[in-house]
């Protein structure tokens, strides 16, 4: 029987760009929140050590799906420690847009990672599963971390931080925005101030800015329609580098009645605030 298994969404609080290295790479302050909306994975493991994923993802091909190489990589870590391993199909149902500044390619990720450290018995700490996460893409280690946390760095830097219970509309506008051509736009803000994570203070949408909204604004119309809609009902702001606009509300009740009211052929999620990943219990430290 195949097991299922829960990748959640996150939120940018905020997201200022304070600077670039040489090597080119963004150094970034923000708060990653983790909310309820989610893909929902499959496992069903095979006996022949093959890895599948048996579900179309429209634009993805399989061999380079970060649900793939995680599975991958998992399975090649625990040969060279003397492990074998059996196979596994893997199906997703996809509810976290693509391109939608939402981390769902890496919250997929770390879940097979986790998921399949769990049903392949390869007993790798949590430590060890974030090692192979970071070669995956930068945002996979939060979510084997577990826990919402102010992130700096290029986004390896995590530390842990309480938010506020919040209800929020996640607001999808229809287009999916590519983050290298955000980062790489010229008119990009890359010296904003650091902050301190004390100064954020469990805030939620009051705190600072996303530096990545400027432009997204200026490229793509439809973000910019998104939140001049959604900030008739409260302040709203991007998400990563795009295309996803969000504000907190009230109450859930608030939270549907906006998500029912989003124009067509928008789409739109009531999502809310997760304390810690669903699966932060499946690995050691």
């Amino acid at each position: 029987m195949p097991t299922y298994y829960p990748a959640p969404a996150k939120l940018n609080l905020f997201l200022h760009v304070t600077g670039r290295r040489a090597d080119g790479y963004h150094l970034l302050q923000s708060v990653f929140q983790l909310i309820d909306l989610a893909d929902q994975l499959q496992f069903t493991l095979r006996d022949d050590g093959q890895i599948r994923r048996t579900t179309e993802v429209p634009g993805v091909a399989a061999e380079s799906d970060l649900i793939v190489r995680a599975a991958q990589s998992l399975q090649a870590a625990a040969r060279s420690k003397g492990m074998t391993t059996p196979g596994v199909d893997i199906a997703i149902e996809k509810n976290i847009p693509m391109g939608g500044g939402l981390g769902g390619g890496s919250s997929d990720a770390a879940t097979t990672l986790m998921a399949l450290n769990h049903l392949w018995q390869t007993g790798l700490s949590r430590a060890e599963l974030m090692q192979l996460g970071v070669k995956l893409g930068a945002d996979v280690p939060f979510f084997l971390g577990g826990e919402n946390a102010f992130v700096e760095g290029i986004g390896e830097q995590l530390t842990p931080l309480n938010t506020q219970e919040s209800w929020f509309v996640v607001l999808h506008p229809g287009v999916a925005v590519p983050t290298p051509l955000i980062f790489g736009a010229e008119d990009l803000t890359r010296d904003t101030k650091a902050v301190k994570m004390l100064d954020f203070s469990g805030q939620s949408i009051s705190f600072g800015r996303n530096d990545l909204q400027r432009v997204a604004v200026r490229l793509f119309p439809e973000v910019a329609s998104a939140l001049a809609w959604l900030s008739n009902y409260a302040p709203a702001r991007m998400t990563g580098s795009g295309a996803c606009v969000f504000a907190a509300m009230e109450s859930e009740t608030a939270a549907q009645a906006v998500v029912e009211s989003v124009p067509e052929p928008w789409r739109a999620w009531k999502a809310k605030t997760l304390r810690r990943h669903p699966l932060a219990g499946a690995c050691s430290e």
